[in-house]
């Protein structure tokens, strides 16, 4: 893995070369082993905090590790496209937009002590531009070679703070084409609920019960590139105990391995039925 700026990773697309890299300042990764398309996203995988916040924050280490998503990564890291933050969604939210991605309060806490100064907001932002720079040019340039590709966002949620059965996966849908991609969130969803999973859970999945699809992520590549479907994906944490900060491993493994046919496999089917004449 390559320490690259943002330009030179930018370069590095624009020129269609292959390459893993973490960005120069560590706020996230990119792997590309070939140019597909398709692309997996995981942006609510980080866990950093930069140091400078730590006497500012309220919430603890472990606060935040309850509200990220991880593994979400480590579910789709044999694909040949991989975007993956690595700064906890504290520090700056990737899925919500510049004017709200740093959070004022968080899951009904206060987040600050104090207000961050204009130059610790600045430094976030910043982050948080690099980034979508990187997805910008990288989608731009798979839809120009492609003509259409499928953006598979992956995300986790806590269970236990529904009071009400729900769904082990659940896929929001509210924010795509419906008309033309409908039928393409369908098929993924039963694909889904096909999921072999240790310990007898039964691999439910449903469109728009615990979450709709209101991402930043989603609406930033839905509202700027037409013949890309983005399609966010929320794993229940039944791979984690999220009370006690404990992973699974033979869960994240199961659902690791199983994803690297079933997404390849939706991928394909939707190249073909949007690809360039």
């Amino acid at each position: 893995m390559e320490r690259l700026s943002v330009s030179e990773i930018i370069n590095k697309i624009t020129t269609e070369e292959t390459f893993e890299a973490v960005a120069e300042d560590y706020s996230f990764t990119l792997k590309i082993d070939a140019y597909v398309p398709y692309v997996c996203a995981a942006v609510h995988d980080g866990h950093q905090f930069r140091s400078e916040l730590w006497e500012k924050c309220l919430h603890t280490e472990y606060d935040r590790w309850f509200e990220e998503d991880p593994c979400t990564k480590e579910f789709v890291k044999s694909h040949p496209i991989v975007i993956a933050g690595c700064d906890s969604r504290f520090e700056y939210d990737l899925n919500r937009d510049p004017e709200n991605a740093i959070y004022e309060d968080a899951w009904g806490k206060k987040l600050w002590k104090t207000p961050l100064s204009d130059e610790e907001h600045s430094k976030s932002l910043d982050k948080h531009h690099a980034f979508y720079s990187v997805v910008h040019a990288l989608i731009s340039v798979l839809e120009a070679k492609f003509g259409a590709l499928v953006v598979y966002d992956m995300h986790s949620y806590n269970w236990r703070r529904w009071d009400r059965e729900v769904p082990v996966v659940n896929l929001g849908t509210s924010n795509i084409d419906n008309n033309r991609f409908g039928n393409w969130a369908e098929s993924w969803r039963e694909s889904l609920s096909q999921l072999v999973l240790p310990n007898r859970v039964e691999a439910t999945s449903k469109i728009n019960d615990t979450f709709q699809g209101n991402g930043y992520f989603l609406k930033y590549i839905t509202n700027n590139f037409k013949n890309t479907l983005v399609l966010a994906t929320e794993f229940k944490k039944i791979y984690c105990d999220e009370l006690k900060e404990l992973i699974f491993p033979e869960v994240v493994a199961a659902i690791e391995k199983q994803l690297q046919k079933k997404l390849q496999s939706h991928a394909e089917a939707f190249y073909q039925t949007f690809k360039k004449e």
